[in-house]
């Protein structure tokens, strides 16, 4: 074998890399294993335009792993001692308006609520009562939830799991009044690509507020691949090991445990204690020759979800925003509404595109990071079907989409003329899925599971395997995809929990 340690790690995406980082602090000899020729996945950071142009290829904002005791304690020491560093952005988002002032949300709640009492007086305090909630205790059966940990038995935990159970739809429709003030709650509340009107996303419109509210669009400085470079960092100062361009194709099962991985060029890595695999879940049983029927029933359960389309721009100039405070940059921007929404989200689900007032993501992260391009490096993130007229995206349907979102936002943006754009790469869910092996059907937050009575998760509840040894992390664990680290740290916790008895190198939840 070429090289064996306590654990092998399968994966470069930032669960890998976090799970793989908890486990050398704790003392553990870890080899990760990547088939790419870089680590991030999808917080990779490329130039995807033009010479020197450094774009965020997949996630843009870290705001939810924020809240991760990862980094709100900085348990592994990313921000004391390996150089990430966030920026939190004042605008933390702007929803442009025709013909008007943006209604601007920023990382304060009372300067916020006051722009809603500017629309409606119901729905500024309707924000400031679904907040205090959010902190008074629904947060903490939140992190709870998040970390795979049963709910602490106390009033908050039911409440907590009583709004969840709801749909974002419901939650935001009998809270909110004002049109404009719904508009811009549904679309934070479709933050982390889930249907709206599902029942189980109820909690999404609290829980991604308060994170903006708290912190803003926070930006990584340097680029989204700041994360996974300060994890490997850590990594190899604690003796561990990153391998690229190693892409495992199988997984090395021996009197029941798994003891290593082989890849496609006939390396292998063993492990003498465990094998913590980031592969996809749709995938992962037909890399194992032994019998699996629990990653066979996960397999057979996983649906793509919801696909991504985007477009990059590299622009000579940042784009503006109409606001009270005038012409704005921002890092952050939303358009579409919530009818626009629900009939996209419809229609991808059936394979079909709708365009008509399309939930629309625009991001600059040059307007607090320069460092990343001589210019403005622009993004459109929306979402489409994977499958378009029964067949995968054309180059030419690829860019005529892209073309028809440009013109649905230049009404309300200033700076997307063509005098502006430098360069534009459009990426369909047929291309996203090409870019990036793991991006199955074009869906960057993992998909979903369709359980047998009818509810879906966005992840797969259980860590751990019927084979012993083999234990499971990435967008397809739960609780799914977004940048979190929670599948990562949630997977360390259980491989420690059952070698060492001891998870005191991290916190709970």
């Amino acid at each position: 074998m070429e090289q064996v340690s306590d654990v092998v790690v399968v994966g470069g995406g930032h669960n890998s890399l976090t799970c793989a980082a908890y486990l050398a602090q704790a003392g553990l000899s870890v080899t990760v294993v990547e088939g790419r020729d870089f680590v991030g996945g999808n917080t990779a950071t490329e130039e995807l335009t033009l010479p020197g142009w450094r774009h965020d290829s997949c996630s843009s904002a870290h705001v939810v792993i924020q809240s991760n005791p990862l980094l709100a304690k900085d348990e592994l020491g990313l921000i004391a001692k390996y150089g990430l560093t966030y920026l939190i952005t004042d605008p933390a988002v702007v929803l442009p308006v025709l013909d008007g002032e943006a209604l601007v949300m920023h990382p304060d709640l009372e300067a916020t609520a006051r722009n809603f009492d500017q629309y409606s007086m119901h729905d500024g305090d309707a924000l400031r009562s679904m907040m205090t909630e959010w902190d008074q205790g629904l947060r903490n059966a939140h992190a709870y939830f998040q970390a795979g940990l049963p709910y602490p038995d106390d009033e908050w935990s039911s409440r907590y799991e009583t709004l969840r159970q709801r749909s974002a739809w419901e939650v935001v429709m009998t809270s909110f009044e004002h049109p404009l003030i719904r508009r811009a709650v549904m679309w934070m509340a479709f933050a982390t690509i889930q249907p709206p009107e599902r029942p189980g996303t109820g909690a999404l419109p609290a829980a991604i507020l308060a994170g903006r509210l708290k912190f803003g669009w926070t930006t990584p400085v340097g680029g989204s691949d700041a994360l996974p470079k300060a994890l490997v960092a850590h990594l190899e100062d604690h003796g561990g090991r990153v391998i690229t361009g190693a892409w495992v194709d199988e997984y090395l099962v021996a009197d029941g445990r798994c003891v290593g991985v082989r890849c496609a060029d006939g390396r292998e890595f063993g492990a003498r204690r465990a094998v913590v695999a980031g592969s996809h879940l749709l995938t992962l049983a037909k890399s194992i020759e032994c019998e699996t029927p629990g990653l066979d029933e996960a397999a057979a359960q996983w649906h793509p979800g919801l696909s991504v389309f985007a477009v990059h721009f590299a622009l000579k100039e940042h784009p503006t925003y109409n606001t009270s405070a005038g012409m704005t940059r921002a890092v952050a921007a939303g358009l579409g509404s919530p009818e626009g929404l629900r009939a996209q989200v419809n229609a991808a689900l059936a394979g079909e595109l709708s365009a008509e007032s399309p939930w629309l993501l625009m991001v600059d992260s040059t307007v607090v990071d320069p460092t990343r391009a001589p210019g403005a490096v622009f993004k459109f993130l929306t979402i489409a079907p994977m499958l378009r007229d029964g067949q995968a995206w054309t180059e030419q349907q690829t860019n005529d989409y892209a073309n028809h979102l440009l013109s649905f936002a230049r009404p309300y943006v200033k700076g997307l003329d063509d005098d502006n754009i430098l360069a534009m790469r459009a990426e369909s869910p047929t291309s996203i899925a090409a870019h990036n092996l793991a991006n199955i059907s074009g869906s960057c937050h993992g998909g979903e599971f369709h359980l047998p009575d009818g509810s879906v998760i966005p992840g797969w509840r259980d860590v751990r395997t019927e084979i012993d040894g083999l234990y499971l992390t990435g967008s397809t664990s739960h609780p799914g995809g977004s940048v979190s680290g929670r599948p990562g740290r949630n997977a360390a916790r259980e491989v420690l929990a059952d070698l060492r008895g001891d998870t005191s190198v991290m916190s709970r939840p």
